[in-house]
């Protein structure tokens, strides 16, 4: 899935959809243009910055519940993101296994 395809399906065509699948590249090339988006209205206007972050949430997290469903598991490992550090690691680890194909659980 090349970039723009990645943004159209998360923003337009699944933007709040928790169901399904991503692909590895479906949610990394997300993930940069979130960043980038964050980057670009943080060096235009701080305000800015807190809105697009804000408006880029919901669609981000539905990407990585659907990541989590293509490699396995369920999207409520998202919640390891409240641990400092720790789950952080442990979360990124989930997020950038191959795909596979038993069902999450």
């Amino acid at each position: 899935m090349t970039f723009t395809e990645s943004v159209s399906v998360c923003l337009i065509k699944k933007y709040a959809i928790f169901t399904g699948r991503a692909t590895r590249s479906e949610y990394w090339w997300f993930f940069l243009f979130t960043a980038l988006a964050n980057s670009v209205a943080g060096a235009l206007f701080g305000e800015l910055a807190s809105i697009v972050s804000l408006a880029l949430l919901l669609p981000g997290l539905a990407a990585a519940c659907r990541r989590l469903h293509d490699a396995g598991r369920s999207g409520w490992w998202l919640l390891l993101i409240l641990i400092p550090f720790v789950g952080w690691i442990a979360l990124i680890i989930m997020l950038v296994q191959p795909s596979t194909d038993r069902e999450w659980v």
